[in-house]
């Protein structure tokens, strides 16, 4: 009988060690497994800050090759025009030279290159310069720059406050005709923020210290109307 129960004693003692060693595998893989996951979680976020913090960014469709503005025509001239969609005085540009500036690509005269600095981020308390630049970045990705920077303007906020929303940004880019789903999440996602950086450092390299600021061939136009840009064009065309 005490034969018999030892070897039950020891069968039972046994079966206890290969159940203990069994949950400490299970531990053992589980905590693995959780490292794993911060590991990768920790390289997704490290590679994210590093891509932000060495001024990395994705030019939309359209910009060009140095990625600091969307290009609009192919004309033997070029016009730079920097503009801050917050900008008041930038408004009143697009008001009164806006369409010169339209019929000089049309006619083949000219291409522009559009700069959207974001400079006026000290007056929003949402940083709606640099929120509208990038929105107009997902905007060139959908196709439809122009008609969303014309919107932005036509519907520009005051100084000084909170400005237009994500959702508002959005709901002007559907009126101009872009996609709610893809150019919503460009906009939430602040896709373009990072190329919005990049636009607003090369042109403070640039010299540029205010908005708007018209070049044509790199000569800046002092007083933007739709008579000196013209001019400007037709002689530096010549």
């Amino acid at each position: 009988m005490s034969s018999r129960k030892g070897r039950k004693d020891a069968a039972r003692v046994v079966r206890e060690q290969l159940a203990r060693e069994r949950r400490r595998k299970r531990t053992l893989w589980v905590s693995i497994g959780a490292v794993a996951v911060l590991v990768v979680a920790g390289l997704i976020g490290w590679s994210v800050w590093s891509s932000q913090s060495s001024g990395e960014f994705t030019a939309p469709p359209g910009a060009t090759e140095d990625g600091t503005g969307i290009v609009v025509g192919s004309g033997p001239v070029t016009i730079d025009v920097y503009e801050d969609y917050l900008c008041p005085a930038c408004k009143q540009f697009e008001q009164t030279s806006g369409a010169t500036i339209e019929q000089l690509v049309s006619d083949g005269k000219a291409r522009v290159v559009y700069h959207p600095v974001a400079y006026l981020n000290r007056f929003s308390s949402t940083e709606y310069s640099t929120r509208s630049s990038a929105a107009s970045g997902c905007a060139a990705e959908g196709g439809k720059f122009t008609e969303f920077s014309k919107a932005l303007f036509a519907k520009q906020p005051p100084e000084n406050g909170a400005q237009l929303s994500n959702d508002e940004l959005i709901d002007i880019g559907v009126e101009v005709g872009l996609n709610r789903d893809s150019f919503g999440s460009c906009v939430r996602d602040g896709k373009y923020k990072p190329w919005t950086a990049h636009v607003s450092e090369e042109a403070t390299r640039a010299n540029v210290t205010g908005t708007p600021t018209v070049l044509v061939n790199d000569e800046q136009v002092r007083e933007w109307t739709p008579e000196n840009i013209t001019a400007a064009v037709e002689a530096a065309g010549r």
